[in-house]
Formats: C-alpha cells, sequence, structure tokens
C-alpha cells in the first residue's frame, strides 16, 4: 500500500466560491484508475501540541504501491487540477508505504 497526503494552504484572497470549487476539483482526482480510495478534509477540533491543523485541506489518496502513485501524478486529471489550482496554494506532501 501507497499513501500520499498532501495538505494544502490557500491564499487568503481566494473566495468562499473558489474554495468551493477547489473542493469539487480535488473530488475527481478520486477517479484516477490508480486511486483505490481517498479521504478530503478539513482539520480535526483536535488541539495538542504536536498537531498542525494549520492547513486548509487536506487529500489522503490510497495506492497499491507506488507504480499506481506514479500513474496518477501522470494522469490527465491530476495535471489539469495541478494546472488550475497551483497557484492559489503552498502544499506539503508526505508519502508513505507500507513495510
Amino acid at each position: 500500500m501507497f499513501v500520499h497526503s498532501v495538505y494544502f494552504w490557500l491564499k487568503p484572497e481566494l473566495s468562499v466560491a473558489e474554495h468551493t470549487a477547489l473542493v469539487a476539483d480535488m473530488h475527481t482526482l478520486r477517479e484516477v484508475p490508480s486511486v483505490r480510495t481517498g479521504y478530503i478534509g478539513t482539520p480535526a477540533p483536535t488541539e495538542r501540541p504536536v498537531i498542525d491543523s494549520s492547513y486548509h485541506y487536506a487529500l489522503v489518496l490510497v495506492f497499491d504501491d507506488k507504480a499506481g502513485h506514479d500513474a496518477y501524478q501522470e494522469h490527465p486529471i491530476h495535471r489539469a487540477f495541478a494546472d488550475k489550482w497551483r497557484t492559489c496554494w503552498q502544499v506539503k506532501i508526505y508519502d508513505c508505504q507500507e513495510d
């Protein structure tokens, strides 16, 4: 299993409508054939010193393996999403694989 976790900090000037459109476009990423499951969410209301909840949205996608992840990176749906929105965010990405 390969897990791709992306945390998005959006530019403050984005409108509510733009937030809504971004999230709608995030949902299309789960349509990429190599994605086994996906989750899109906002920070949970947990307050502990070790938790960073400063992001706006999280995207967590699960693949069978790294090859599935690599195919996702090149897929037209992912490319279109990144091309459309990349100027509107800062992201931090964490990938992990099952040992």
